[in-house]
Formats: C-alpha cells, sequence, structure tokens
C-alpha cells in the first residue's frame, strides 16, 4: 500500500468523511475541514503508522495531503 493510501485510510477513519474528498491536492483546512483537535489526532495517528516525529513547526508548513506524503516519503524516521 502507497503512503498516500495509508494516509487517505487515517484521514477517512479519524474525520468520518467520504474518501472521495480526500486526494493529492486536498487542502486539511479549506477541503477537509481539519480543526486543531483534529490536528492533533492526525499527526499521532501519522506518526504511529509511519514511525516517524512530525514537529509542530514542520507539520504548520504541511498544507496538503501531498505535502504529507512528500514528507513521509523523503525518509523523515525517528532515530
Amino acid at each position: 500500500m502507497s503512503t498516500f493510501e495509508k494516509l487517505k485510510e487515517i484521514i477517512v477513519k479519524r474525520l468520518n468523511i467520504s474518501d472521495t474528498y480526500v486526494t493529492p491536492d486536498a487542502s486539511f483546512i479549506y477541503d477537509l475541514g481539519v480543526d486543531s483537535i483534529d490536528s492533533v489526532s492526525l499527526v499521532m495517528a501519522f506518526e504511529d503508522c509511519f514511525n516517524i516525529d512530525i514537529v509542530e513547526e514542520i507539520y504548520d508548513s504541511l498544507h496538503t495531503v501531498q505535502d504529507i506524503v512528500d514528507y513521509i516519503d523523503s525518509g523523515s524516521m525517528r532515530s
């Protein structure tokens, strides 16, 4: 399963939305309606699933699903 597909699965489950909304260019805030509570939940799920750390400064710069895919695929693994 690709990084995108795993992220999509997490996002759909956490936000309780249709998978048709989760596209690579979907904005977390504008397209998916993510608020601050959703954001924390998603980050924790992403970190657990992919065994990575996403610091707040980095997460604040990741606006779309593709941004997260790129970050994860860049090899940002936990030490």
